[in-house]
């Protein structure tokens, strides 16, 4: 934060964007977020699903305090940009949009370094933030990226918890925050709290909103469904 202290900064975590850049754009514009006192922390896959990756990693560069941590369709992304990797599976999970998204032309540096330099996993007083999941009987530190980027067994382990126990604390965080995931699988479009996890994807990249949520007071706002915003395009 170059040494300064804004009394006034909120922190804010957002899920899944899936190159909707309307749906960033709207989240960002409904909570007021300050381009140069907030912080943002991004749960990863940024990339795949809408044509407008391009345009949604430049609106993030703006921000000041953006922690962004990758998906496994960044890396996907990632590798197709460093090595023109085109595997049937990414570009039938969305891959098709990111490169649409760039017209043909080369990845800009600045968009490769801010995929390459992303956190596998990052802990924000007493919070952790990871896209997929982790062990919670493992230290963190000892975990492969695999399991962060493609984790589902800790969510649906907490969703089974929570139905018994809800105060029930998986590992030692306050809370953990997690995308790839869609709360549609729990039967949700919005946020959901299952024990001291949240699940944060709420289906943008499926047609559903994109939702950006006040990490200390959990108020959320919503993008309009990403079937409204792009009405003639199919993300995947």
């Amino acid at each position: 934060m170059d040494g300064i202290l804004y009394t006034d900064m909120k922190t804010f975590v957002i899920g899944d964007i899936h190159g909707a850049y309307k749906a960033l754009r709207q989240c960002l514009e409904r909570c007021d977020f300050d381009y140069h006192h907030d912080r943002l922390i991004v749960l990863g896959d940024i990339c795949d699903g809408y044509p407008q990756v391009h345009l949604c990693i430049d609106e993030l560069l703006k921000i000041k305090h953006c922690s962004y941590i990758v998906g496994n369709h960044d890396l996907w992304a990632l590798d197709w940009a460093l090595r023109g990797s085109k595997p049937e599976i990414w570009t039938s999970q969305g891959g098709t949009g990111t490169i649409n998204s760039y017209e043909g032309e080369v990845v800009p540096r600045e968009h490769i370094h801010f995929l390459q330099t992303a956190y596998r996993w990052y802990i924000w007083q007493e919070k952790l933030f990871v896209h997929g999941g982790f062990s919670p009987e493992v230290p963190i530190e000892q975990q492969k990226n695999e399991k962060f980027v493609w984790d589902r067994l800790l969510i649906e382990n907490a969703w089974k918890k929570s139905l018994e126990n809800n105060d029930y604390k998986f590992s030692q965080y306050e809370e953990i925050f997690l995308g790839h995931t869609p709360t549609k699988n729990f039967g949700g479009t919005v946020p959901m709290r299952f024990c001291n996890i949240w699940a944060m994807d709420t289906g943008a990249g499926w047609y559903g909103p994109l939702t950006i949520m006040n990490v200390n007071s959990k108020e959320y706002w919503q993008s309009d469904t990403t079937s409204t915003l792009y009405p003639n395009y199919v993300s995947r």
